[in-house]
């Protein structure tokens, strides 16, 4: 069954401060557009800057998962990420106007609520979905954390965690697809133990904290001193501790509610993968640095599979639509549709047919497609995205710059789809592309090359 990308209908707001930082962020949801995926932007910078939400930008994983892109940040992410999960939203652009998420109440429900106000869209593109073929087997050897995925008709999730301590022990959340992850896990809200709660505190963190977004699980004895100064940081008449181990803060919403927010803060980690997942997922201890050295390790993966395609499904830019942007016409327009397009990346289509012009005079008895013409090809698919970037394309011609580390594998031959898929090496900058791209048969990779590109206006 084939599902459609989402986005929201319209703009909405939130504002909070954060938990680490203290400080007020005011958050900003706004739709974007099929294979933007979601991004951040901080609007209290000069040229507001883009943080994707990639595990490419991940720069910290101590105690939650902290983007950053060009010395700005996008902080405790995990929570607002773990909400457009729950609602199968695909594209989002987020604006905020300081460096981290609002901790709100300390789970992912307020978001949820309020993009569920925004409305959800479906659009015109299908999802981009990630379905293994065999188990993939990951450990994370710095923290004894597993990861087991496995093929399945939707994406199921199992955490398990183990703190060995008598107030949390092992427990365990399971949840059997994202809508059982909204009705059952959002409200999940955050968990510290108390010695970390003042060791937190001695290190000028959680200044956003005020025991209302958190529950606190207190493994040793303390004495009243101790709860005095608690209750005098958090600005509390009396803190005490519950029978159950738990200080009076806040009562539990579930028997296993820290096992079900680290299965929030999972959910909202793999979000930073480009692909829906659709598999049985079992994770034992994990964590954000966990979490990302599985996302990373399923980027590798990716990288060898070819994207997923179609034909029934209408493209992004047809025939027509390619003529009316790139200035090749027959023979030399070797590309036939755009089925991917975002501001990083392309996927582009060519059939290889025997009645193409270069099988008369290449190996006619025999027939190969000639190298060259297949990097011109993945070139032609990359000029889309190029010229995708200024909004005039049809007044630019696209130049070749440098072509490097190219390498065919596999012979292709009339009858074959070839699927290029070109990702952006670095930004676009003063109209030069340098990307990375890869051409599949089959499902196998024949081809790869770096290409440089830059477009000059027609004077």
């Amino acid at each position: 069954m084939i599902q459609n990308q989402r986005t929201i209908s319209t703009s909405v707001s939130i504002a909070g401060n954060g938990l680490h930082s203290g400080l007020k962020t005011n958050v900003t949801f706004k739709p974007a557009p099929p294979f933007a995926g979601v991004t951040f932007i901080r609007t209290d910078s000069q040229e507001a800057v883009s943080i994707k939400a990639s595990s490419e930008n991940v720069h910290s994983t101590q105690r939650s998962t902290h983007l950053k892109n060009n010395n700005y940040s996008a902080q405790t992410t995990e929570h607002v990420l773990a909400a457009i999960s729950a609602l199968e939203i695909d594209n989002l652009i987020i604006e905020i106007d300081n460096v981290e998420i609002p901790i709100l109440d300390g789970s992912s429900a307020p978001f949820v609520r309020l993009l569920e106000e925004a409305g959800i869209n479906d659009q015109s593109a299908s999802k981009k979905i990630f379905s293994p073929k065999k188990k993939i087997h990951f450990k994370f050897e710095e923290t004894d954390s597993e990861y087991i995925l496995e093929p399945h008709h939707d994406f199921s999730v199992e955490v398990k965690v183990d703190y060995n301590t008598s107030v949390l022990n092992t427990s365990s959340a399971k949840v059997e697809n994202m809508q059982d992850f909204k009705q059952n896990c959002i409200e999940a809200r955050t968990f510290v133990f108390l010695h970390e709660l003042t060791h937190l505190i001695d290190q000028g963190l959680i200044k956003g904290g005020d025991l209302n977004n958190a529950i606190v699980l207190v493994e040793n004895e303390i004495n009243k001193e101790e709860l005095y100064k608690l209750a005098k940081y958090f600005d509390k008449d009396n803190i005490e501790i519950q029978e159950n181990g738990i200080l009076n803060n806040i009562d539990l919403k579930y028997e296993n509610e820290p096992a079900r927010h680290k299965l929030l803060d999972v959910i909202g980690d793999l979000k930073l993968f480009d692909f829906c997942i659709k598999g049985k997922l079992t994770v034992t201890k994990p964590g954000h640095k966990a979490n990302i050295a599985f996302v990373e390790k399923l980027n590798e993966i990716m990288k060898k599979e070819a994207p997923f395609y179609d034909p029934s499904i209408p493209p992004i830019k047809d025939i027509h639509e390619i003529m009316d942007m790139l200035p090749h016409r027959p023979p030399f327009l070797l590309i036939d549709k755009i089925i991917e397009l975002s501001d990083t990346h392309v996927v582009g289509v060519k059939n290889v047919t025997m009645n193409e012009d270069f099988f008369t005079g290449h190996f006619p008895g025999a027939p190969v497609m000639p190298g060259v013409l297949q990097i011109e090809a993945m070139a032609q698919a990359g000029g889309i995205l190029l010229l995708s970037s200024v909004p005039d394309p049809e007044n630019y011609l696209t130049y070749f710059m440098k072509i490097d580390k190219a390498k065919f594998k596999q012979k292709v031959i009339p009858g074959d789809t070839i699927i290029f898929r070109s990702e952006l090496v670095s930004p676009i900058r003063r109209g030069i592309c340098h990307m990375f791209g890869q051409g599949f048969v089959g499902g196998k990779v024949v081809m790869e090359a770096e290409l440089m590109a830059t477009i000059k206006k027609v004077k």
